[in-house]
């Protein structure tokens, strides 16, 4: 388990990394980078091709295991759909096991979820 200070810590991380991915999603259409969000896959380990080969369930256990909290995965499943509408790969599977995996396991019903749930099923 991670100390107050390594926790708050990494979150600053983690939410870094997300925040590079967002804003090298929500462009312009066709104007990102697919390199630039490579370098910032990188900060979880991944890449757009291992993203791709992960089964869903192994992208959740690896979410846990970077410590991201609920918000944290919600961002990153937002972050699959966008990415999914301006490339070769649909990541929406991954996000809608994601978004499913925070409504039953954060004990608490999200109307916001559920809707993205619905819009990408």
């Amino acid at each position: 388990m991670l100390n107050k200070g390594l926790r708050d810590e990494e979150s600053i991380r983690i939410d870094n990394v997300l925040k590079t991915l967002h804003s090298l999603v929500f462009v312009p259409e066709n104007a990102f980078d697919v390199h630039q969000i490579e370098e910032a896959l990188k900060g979880f380990g991944l890449n757009v091709e291992s993203l791709n080969a992960i089964a869903p369930n192994n992208l959740i256990v690896l979410l846990e295991r970077l410590h991201l909290d609920w918000n944290q995965k919600e961002q990153f499943a937002d972050f699959l759909v966008a990415f999914s509408k301006q490339n070769p790969f649909d990541f929406r599977e991954k996000a809608i096991a994601v978004y499913n995996y925070i409504q039953s396991e954060s004990k608490t019903f999200s109307f916001g979820i559920f809707n993205k749930i619905a819009a990408n099923s």
